[in-house]
């Protein structure tokens, strides 16, 4: 099962970093049909969400036109790069017939005890009337008009991926992900040990702050506390405020409340925040602890409180320095420096010695915080616990291009959920779908749609209004494509056995976090429920690289160095177009455009179609006589290079394999091949050049037309060795990612011996 991520169809067509990805991977699809496995390789389209709705309301047409246009255009695209996909399996997560399963997904999370409603704040543009992801919000405004961000608290459904936390970052350990995309999962859920602190409010014996802490082995060394301003805390503070600090303190969480929380995030900015006019009490050593209220800190983390050691904390280090607060050295690093903080650098944030922390005196890191949390927990000054990055899924969309949430309001009963028999709920069609005033999603002014009859007592009720994510469509797909057609259950239990967990998932960095976090937590659920017998989706999962244009720059419309596909295949045909993108670079590195590389390339294509065809020609004729002498060698150079592209597509660095097959092209470019030769050479070259392949392969076999039974991608992937007198090997030289060399060296070399060669090489050096 080779999968790659499914695009959602924008307006301009497939870019080229589509073509690429899906062309490298297609070339793998082709080689392990060859070597004779049964290959699932589909494609769909991601088409519900925000960038859809927005891009038609831009061209004042409604979504479901546009969404039909921009996936005809995308598979136009595809099916002229001749990619193999099984369009027999085509998906697409507006059909309704598809999203009928994702809502009955989500009634299984619902009927689970998975889902929940609660009032939240969210990012909200008084302009467009709409509510805003925290990506769409930059520096307080809103990235789409520019106008200011303000929060507003709306009803939302939640969904408690929160249950799955451990298992979600237990399990990365069974599955084969780079390390990078591991981290970045466990780094998102956000495993901690915490210990819980409470701090008494100075002047105030019934009130105090509760303070969470990854490391309390350096609370000696605590000089201030800072508060978020959106937290509950915040609140309580700025009620018992002295008078003189409560309209700086409600000024700056106003202004707070207009950031995002990737804004307050910010690496390097200058730190803000204001005094509250309060003190807290340290119970370790007594010393009196200002209270601020600073931006950095986010009520999602931990209490919302933070107890501060500038010594050893960058941040706090900043914000100490700003507003001219102690620094204390409490941990005495692997660098031995004991003098006073006085620079950022010499903040210690790593483990060490304790130094000026009474009974920790002495210990190491480790022992001290162990010493410390059981000390706190005995005087009942606080508690460890396990505490996550991670929140529960926050799943309701005030926007209209979404799947429907299948539940109906109802005077009498309450909420209940649309019967699994009445799915789809299916989204009706309007004229009109532009957000509106009150911050509910437009499906709310559609009387017709949203009064309905309750599912239990037969009495008036309203239809649910959010819609769901777009992330709601996309972790499930991959297994609707075992199985699209059927009406009965999301997969049949023997197809998903037979499939399933996915072999190979490509995609891009961009998905390595929320993508797949939210994709392994549906189909543990599923699993947890009977639907599917693994609980993990993906076996493996790789992660492609960037393309750039020429020079370095990264492509957009404004340079004017967007790359088309489209133009590409007019002007040098699929092949080349195909051949060009995997020579390009490494798979998984950043890859720059060369204009001048796709001419010699598409030189590459011609000479080695010509040879093969002057060769064929010569085989059917007889009119040239082949170099017996020769022969033998040239079987050795086709052995090894079938072995090595075997290896280079299996690790899908294609950029190798295409630079190999050029080498064994120069080298034997004048020699005419034999029928078995010709016969290997058609077939190695296939899955990176396919059309090619086919006409070739229909001439060596002389058909007079062409049949699916014939076909070179339906052959068997050569099986030859060198043989015994055979002592030498091509070796591929890289820098870069880029072949510089081949040399040939002894099988009896060592690596001194191939360092020697290579000194010798004048492309090399």
């Amino acid at each position: 099962y080779v999968l790659v991520e499914f695009p959602y169809p924008s307006g301009e067509g497939m870019h080229i970093g589509h073509a690429r990805n899906y062309s490298i991977m297609d070339s793998y699809a082709r080689y392990y049909r060859m070597k004779g496995f049964n290959v699932l390789y589909p494609m769909g389209w991601d088409a519900f969400g925000l960038p859809a709705e927005n891009y038609a309301i831009k061209m004042k047409k409604k979504p479901q036109v546009i969404t039909d246009e921009n996936t005809a255009t995308f598979k136009n695209q595809l099916q002229n790069l001749g990619i193999s996909f099984d369009w027999d399996r085509e998906i697409n997560t507006t059909d309704p017939d598809y999203y009928r399963w994702t809502q009955w997904i989500f009634l299984k999370l619902y009927e689970n005890d998975m889902v929940y409603k609660e009032k939240l704040p969210i990012n909200w543009c008084e302009k467009c009337k709409i509510g805003c992801a925290n990506e769409e919000v930059v520096d307080g405004t809103h990235e789409r008009c520019g106008e200011p961000v303000v929060k507003k608290e709306l009803e939302q459904w939640i969904i408690k991926i929160t249950k799955y936390a451990d298992r979600l970052a237990d399990d990365l350990d069974k599955v084969d992900f780079p390390e990078r995309v591991k981290a970045s999962q466990r780094n998102w859920i956000g495993r901690k040990d915490w210990t819980d602190i409470s701090y008494p409010i100075d002047g105030y014996p019934d009130k105090s702050i509760e303070v969470s802490t990854t490391r309390p082995e350096t609370n000696f060394g605590a000089t201030y506390i800072v508060v978020a301003p959106d937290s509950n805390i915040a609140d309580m503070l700025l009620k018992i405020s002295p008078r003189a600090n409560k309209s700086s303190i409600k000024k700056y969480i106003d202004e707070t409340m207009k950031k995002s929380e990737l804004d307050r995030m910010i690496e390097g900015k200058k730190k803000t925040g204001v005094f509250t006019g309060l003190y807290a009490i340290n119970r370790l050593n007594d010393r009196k602890l200002p209270i601020y209220l600073a931006d950095f800190v986010l009520n999602s983390v931990g209490t919302g409180a933070v107890v501060a050691v500038p010594g050893h904390d960058k941040r706090d280090f900043e914000f100490a320095k700003q507003f001219k607060l102690p620094i204390v050295r409490v941990v005495v690093g692997s660098d031995g420096d004991k003098s006073e903080i006085k620079k950022i650098s010499q903040v210690e944030e790593g483990e060490g010695l304790i130094v000026n922390s009474g009974f920790l005196n002495g210990l190491d890191s480790i022992e001290a915080s162990k010493e410390i949390s059981e000390y706190i927990e005995m005087k009942g000054w606080g508690k460890r616990v396990k505490r996550y990055h991670l929140r529960d899924w926050i799943f309701s969309r005030q926007h209209y291009w979404g799947e429907p949430i299948p539940l109906v309001h109802c005077e009498k009963c309450g909420v209940v959920p649309v019967p699994y028999d009445d799915l789809p709920v299916v989204l009706p069609e309007v004229e009109y779908y532009e957000p509106t005033n009150t911050g509910e999603s437009p499906l709310a002014g559609i009387d017709e749609w949203v009064n309905t009859t309750c599912p239990k007592c037969g009495g008036r009720a309203k239809r649910e209004t959010d819609t769901m994510p777009n992330w709601a469509g996309s972790n499930w797909y991959f297994l609707r494509y075992l199985d699209p057609s059927n009406n009965n259950e999301l997969v049949d239990a023997s197809k998903a056995e037979y499939w399933m967990p996915v072999d190979i998932y490509d995609g891009g960095d961009e998905h390595t976090t929320l993508h797949l976090l939210y994709s392994r937590f549906i189909y543990k659920f599923l699993y947890d429920i009977g639907v599917v017998n693994h609980d993990e989706p993906y076996k493996k999962r790789t992660v492609h690289g960037m393309v750039l244009g020429e020079g370095g720059v990264k492509m957009s419309k404004s340079l004017g160095n967007v790359i088309n596909p489209d133009s590409l295949v007019e002007e040098y045909g699929a092949d080349t177009t195909r051949a060009y993108l995997m020579f390009m670079g490494p798979y998984d590195g950043v890859s720059e455009w060369n204009t001048r590389t796709v001419i010699g390339v598409n030189r590459f294509v011609k000479r080695m179609d010509d040879w093969i065809s002057n060769s064929i020609e010569a085989l059917h004729t007889g009119s040239k006589d082949i170099d017996l002498k020769s022969v033998d060698d040239l079987n050795n150079d086709l052995a090894n290079l079938l072995k090595r592209i075997s290896n280079d597509i299996e690790n899908l660095k294609l950029n190798t394999a295409i630079a190999a097959i050029m080498e064994f092209y120069n080298s034997w470019k004048d020699n005419l091949l034999t029928s078995e030769q010709i016969s290997i050479l058609i077939r190695i070259l296939a899955p990176f050049i396919p059309l090619i392949a086919e006409e070739l392969w229909g001439k060596f076999n002389e058909a007079e037309s062409w049949s699916e039974a014939e076909s070179v991608h339906l052959s068997d992937w050569p099986n030859v060795s060198v043989t015994s007198n055979d002592r030498e090997l091509e070796i591929p030289v890289q820098i870069d990612g880029k072949i510089r060399t081949v040399v040939k060296i002894d099988t009896n070399s060592t690596e001194n011996d191939v360092k020697e060669i290579l000194k010798n090489d004048e492309k090399y050096r």
